[in-house]
């Protein structure tokens, strides 16, 4: 976990020193690197090979006639947006960008994977029951998982009893060395890879010249992580399934009966922004509905919406009625780190659920420690004690006590560590949990007790090897008895899985956390399970990860915002599978206004920290997919609005044209400013970034009834002491389903009331006695 003071020392320092770093020497304008150019929503024709040929001429236009022979595309794009990648000079990138049929030309940089009883937790949490629902879902809905690819013979994609694919799907089933069409099924129907740079032999400028896939590349994943996410968003259900004996039960997908193509755009170094661009244009152009991506750029190094390639491709799909789903980041619990948060993208934030992995740490004296992890030691109670040490007493020679205590590598004495359990600490945020286990194990100890309360709310996964991690008090009690006697001895026992445990869901302690990029919008939008996901994996190739004995398991269990997002991206396909008619905004909007803010004890949702959560951990709350299905009011974001956002942010006029590809857009009258998007933006939630006593800040919404007939709302209102709330008209009548009412906010600090300065959090809640519609708000207070 990173410290916030730390954090920001270096942030600083970076941005000190990249400036210095730049000026040092002259730039090298021959060095060619991979660009994207993008040039907005397609210009019309359709024809790819038409396309890919002007996008061929354009780029031999800037590159220097002897040296034609190197003109080649890595991806074009042309089904939901136009442009193209390719290798270019930093000069043949500027030249490019001033060309006046493209939109931004940015370099093709890295972006970052973020890294069972999920449902029926999510389902408890409702108090719903979901028989009669499950009957309304159609298998005609398909989901697009943009990730590391799939292995498809796991039985999560086991196709039984289910009918022929829908004849609207366009994808294919690329095959490679390792992968066949007969691999896609009626479950898994396509399944495509990219990632391949342009090779710089090409011969001429024809449309010939586009990379195509090297003979060893697959759609097959060979890290497990695109396995979990697609598993997770859409499996088919598995009986008896679990990870070495523990979470057992069914394993299950959110959509169960929906269809799944897979869009290998990532390996284990992390993914091409050109080709998870790629993946998003391709899926739109095969006819998905929702697409997963559990994908982002680093927090620290944001970019505006027109080079931010995941920001692109999904408002492009959103408007081709196609809702892009997005991990929120796992840099928390700083603030500010939240990304993919874009207002059409749906941000998704991680929490808990009511299971916990216990590892018991059993004292010489007869105490017992309840710590967290997931390890498969041989440690009995029956069976032999270790000897039990803190890292201070078994330092390396000449290194630093500090050091040794927080297990740092080369700082412990192989000779004194054999065969004993070692106490360490974790003072220095540098040092993490992964490397403290193999410095202890490495250093022939039997076992490790981490004293940490960073990231304890995820069991750390250690194999054979006895682990257990536990907070300060508990580390307190085991330090003190080992000063207390002259031979201290522990032993760690196997993990053991704890049901209905309380209090759940919790924000999870690395979800990233609001604001984000824009801070008239308020995200990350929602939370789901992202804490001990079971979910279907690859088989292992590590030995480390198989506890001695054990087969490999066909299921892992992992943490991050990564498992967060596939579980909202299958609770949209549920809801879409009940509304095919509903746009994407409508069904973020119903996902959003029904979430859960209490957890299992009854109590208001908590941080990990165990202070209250707010909008920027938590968004609207915890999903709960069944109530979505009846929302009974809904906020319908258009693409105007978001074209509208995009002049309030200060993009031209001229460029937003391009973008949308409406030659007559205009943007609304008046100078550009962020504090207009608040209202700008039809959202189901609200954020005012700028606040001042006596200037009321006033934002609009417009709801429309998709419940029945006759329905009157009234307004109430949950604010902090200080702040002062209106809504007006508090209450709205709806005559018929379909019809819309607005309504205005206003928010204003209290006359001679104290506030507390900073961002302020609340909401307002329609209710026609059935449904219950809440919209968080987020207020900073100047």
């Amino acid at each position: 976990m990173v410290n916030t003071g730390r954090f920001v020392v270096l942030v600083l320092a970076y941005r000190l020193l990249v400036p210095l770093l730049s000026g040092s020497a002259e730039p090298d304008h021959t060095t060619k690197e991979s660009y994207v150019v993008y040039m907005g929503s397609p210009s019309g024709g359709g024809d790819p090979e038409a396309v890919q040929a002007a996008h061929l001429q354009m780029l031999s236009s800037i590159v220097p006639s002897d040296e034609q022979g190197r003109v080649a595309l890595t991806h074009s794009y042309h089904h939901a947006f136009e442009g193209f990648a390719a290798a270019l000079t930093d000069k043949e990138a500027a030249a490019l960008s001033g060309h006046e049929r493209v939109v931004s030309v940015f370099k093709d940089r890295a972006l970052q994977l973020h890294t069972t009883r999920s449902w029926d937790f999510l389902e408890v949490q409702s108090g719903l029951q979901s028989g009669r629902l499950g009957r309304r879902a159609s298998g005609d809905v398909i989901m697009g998982i943009v990730d590391t690819g799939v292995w498809p013979e796991s039985p999560s994609f086991n196709d039984a009893g289910m009918r022929d694919v829908p004849a609207r799907w366009r994808g294919v089933c690329m095959e490679g060395p390792d992968f066949k069409k007969s691999n896609c099924n009626k479950k898994l129907i396509g399944a495509r890879f990219y990632g391949v740079q342009p090779e710089s032999s090409a011969s001429n400028a024809s449309s010939s010249a586009v990379a195509t896939p090297a003979a060893t590349g697959s759609p097959r994943d060979t890290v497990g992580h695109g396995t979990h996410t697609a598993s997770t968003a859409a499996g088919a259900v598995v009986s008896d399934a679990d990870y070495y004996g523990l979470a057992r039960g069914a394993a299950k997908g959110g959509a169960p009966s929906s269809r799944v193509a897979v869009y290998r755009a990532c390996s284990l170094g992390g993914c091409s922004a050109s080709a998870v661009l790629k993946a998003i244009d391709d899926a739109v152009g095969d006819g998905v509905d929702v697409i997963s991506i559990s994908i982002g750029m680093s927090s620290v190094f944001q970019s505006d919406f027109l080079t931010d390639p995941i920001a692109l491709g999904a408002l492009h799909a959103h408007q081709r009625g196609v809702l892009v789903v997005c991990s929120g980041g796992n840099d928390g619990p700083n603030p500010y780190t939240v990304v993919n948060s874009a207002p059409w993208i749906l941000t998704v934030a991680a929490s808990s659920i009511d299971r916990s992995f216990q590892s018991t740490i059993a004292l010489g004296n007869g105490d017992v420690v309840k710590g967290v992890a997931i390890n498969f030691s041989n440690h009995s109670l029956s069976g032999e004690q270790y000897p039990l040490v803190f890292g201070a007493q078994v330092a390396a020679h000449y290194a630093p006590v500090a050091e040794a205590s927080n297990c740092y590598p080369g700082s412990l004495d192989a000779q004194k560590v054999a065969g004993k359990i070692v106490v360490c600490v974790s003072t220095d945020p540098m040092v993490s949990r992964r490397v403290k286990k193999l410095v202890a194990e490495g250093s022939g100890a039997r076992g490790l007790v981490l004293i940490d309360d960073a990231e304890k709310d995820v069991p750390f996964v250690t194999g054979g090897f006895a682990l257990s991690q536990v907070g300060t008090d508990a580390g307190a009690q085991i330090l003190e008895y080992i000063n207390s006697t002259k031979n201290p001895t522990a032993v760690i026992l196997q993990t053991e899985d704890v049901g209905d445990f309380k209090p759940a869901p919790v924000v999870a302690s690395f979800s990233a956390r609001g604001p984000g990029l824009t801070e008239s919008i308020l995200k990350p939008d929602l939370m789901a399970p992202g804490v001990s996901i079971l979910a279907a994996t690859i088989p292992s190739t590590d030995s480390e990860d198989v506890p001695p004995g054990k087969k490999q398991s066909a299921y892992a269990i992992k943490s991050g915002t990564s498992m967060a997002c596939p579980h909202v991206a299958g609770a949209a396909a549920f809801v879409k599978s009940a509304h095919p008619g509903w746009t994407p905004s409508m069904i973020r909007s119903a996902l959003m206004t029904t979430a859960t803010t209490t957890n299992n004890l009854g109590k208001p949702l908590a941080s990990s920290t165990g202070a209250a959560a707010t909008g920027h951990d938590m968004g609207a709350g915890e999903m709960s997919p069944l109530r979505a299905l009846s929302p009974g009011l809904v906020f319908d974001t258009s693409t105007q609005d978001y074209l509208d956002l995009l002049c309030y942010y200060g993009y031209k006029e001229q460029q937003v044209r391009k973008i949308s590809g409406a030659a007559r857009f205009s943007c609304p009258a008046g100078a550009p400013s962020p504090d207009l998007i608040a209202s700008a933006v039809n959202y189901p939630s609200i954020s005012v970034p700028r606040l001042k006593r006596g200037r009321p800040a006033t934002v609009a919404r417009t709801a429309m009834n998709v419940g029945p007939s006759n329905a009157t709302y009234a307004a109430t209102v949950d604010a902090p002491p200080g702040l002062a709330v209106r809504v007006s008209p508090d209450r709205l009548v709806f005559s018929r389903r379909w019809t819309t009412a607005r309504y205005e906010v206003s928010f204003d600090v209290a006359a001679a009331a104290a506030v507390s300065k900073g961002y302020v959090h609340g909401a307002v809640t329609w209710s026609d006695g059935a449904h219950s519609v809440r919209t968080p708000f987020a207020v900073n207070v100047l």
